[in-house]
């Protein structure tokens, strides 16, 4: 008892390291989209992200997931901050997607609110045990690592705000989409390699433990089609993009990527080879898809994040009711569309609300001539390259 106890504990450990590694993931992907005018904000960004959500989720948010919840197969504090691990995610989707334009303050508030209570109630009415679960939701999707908890809940609340905020100045002229193209493409290739390999422990660890051979063999048939997935997506991806533009974009290839590993999330556990595989092509294809087709109803989102997160944590979980429907477990598409709809609605409602009654009282969107000059000035007063001329 003692040993799978403590082996439970440790593979939980290392799940979060991996998980956190996403942080700097996260990072270095978005600054090295924008421009380099915002490197700094955009970092700035995602440190407090980690750590006000960590702490609102630490102080408030746990216990309105879980309610009273007590860990018996592994360490209460490993199971703690496996799921504090977390919460940052749903958030960091944000920081991409309103980049350039954003204020720090105002989306700090945001954060504590979705650290304490909108992904907690997310999370309650999926993996958790509380009373608002069985009197309200009463939810039987499946979603192992948060296709939508955590990658369509980030995406619905990244609608809501760029809904409340616009778009960056100059981005549709008349009409005209403007392209604003990446800073950095190291640090974007760095960046998304850093998310594919902590995806590994986001799902792997998702399972739950690897004290058994049965539990062993799971995280192993998890963490095997997550990477098939992720495969299967930047070849997707890459080859569409090659046919209708005889180019190879990197960006868009390792958006593809991402989008195979979103939609994998939710049934990684459960999906043979075959299934992981089409499930990442399609989430690498409607990646390429999904970002013109925001572009053109002006939407403005700098990394893709909403392609990535929020289409492709859509499809995820209702790729389970269509891969992996077994009647016995109670899986079925109509469960997974009740989920994504249920939690997609009350997100994307309570986030647009709270958006704009923030936003009503310190404005989220920074002026015309501080977006001209760079949020780095503006935000931060210390610019990522300040030997370099700014971009207008």
């Amino acid at each position: 008892m003692d040993t799978a106890y403590v082996i439970d504990t440790l593979f939980t450990l290392f799940s979060i390291t991996l998980i956190v590694l996403m942080v700097p993931g996260f990072a270095m992907l978005e600054a090295g989209l924008v421009r380099t005018k915002n490197v700094s904000s955009v970092l700035t960004v995602n440190v407090m992200i980690y750590a006000v959500a960590s702490m609102a989720f630490i102080l408030i948010g746990f216990h309105l997931a879980f309610g009273d919840f007590h860990s018996t197969t592994m360490s209460q504090w490993a199971f703690f901050m496996f799921q504090m691990a977390f919460v940052g995610k749903a958030i960091n989707i944000m920081s991409g997607g309103v980049g350039e334009r954003a204020k720090l303050f105002p989306l700090t508030l945001f954060t504590i609110i979705m650290g304490a209570v909108i992904y907690p109630t997310a999370v309650n009415v999926s993996w958790g045990s509380d009373w608002i679960k069985e009197t309200v939701f009463d939810l039987n999707m499946v979603d192992l690592a948060g296709s939508t908890v955590i990658h369509s809940t980030g995406g619905w609340a990244l609608l809501a705000a760029i809904l409340v905020i616009g778009s960056r100045k100059g981005r549709y002229v008349g009409n005209q989409i403007r392209v604003i193209p990446a800073s950095n493409i190291p640090l974007v290739v760095l960046g998304a390699m850093l998310l594919w390999i902590g995806w590994f422990g986001f799902n792997g660890g998702s399972v739950g433990g690897i004290s058994t051979k049965e539990l062993a063999d799971s995280v192993a048939l998890t963490v095997f089609n997550t990477n098939a997935a992720g495969l299967s997506g930047a070849i997707a991806s890459g080859l569409i993009i090659y046919a209708r533009y005889k180019l190879f974009d990197i960006t868009m290839i390792l958006n593809g990527a991402l989008g195979g590993l979103v939609a994998v999330t939710a049934g990684a556990h459960l999906f043979s080879l075959y299934d992981a595989l089409a499930v990442g092509f399609i989430g690498g294809a409607l990646v390429v898809f999904a970002v013109p087709l925001f572009d053109k109803v002006r939407i403005d989102d700098p990394v893709g994040a909403l392609s990535v997160h929020l289409v492709n944590g859509i499809f995820g979980t209702l790729a389970v009711g269509i891969f992996a429907q077994d009647a016995t477990k109670n899986i079925t598409f109509l469960n997974q569309l009740k989920g994504v709809l249920e939690i997609g609605v009350f997100v994307f409602v309570v986030s647009f609300s709270i958006i704009y009654l923030i936003n009503k009282i310190f404005p989220f969107r920074a002026t015309d001539e501080e977006q001209v000059q760079g949020l780095d000035v503006s935000e931060c007063g210390l610019e990522a390259y300040p030997e370099f001329k700014r971009a207008i």
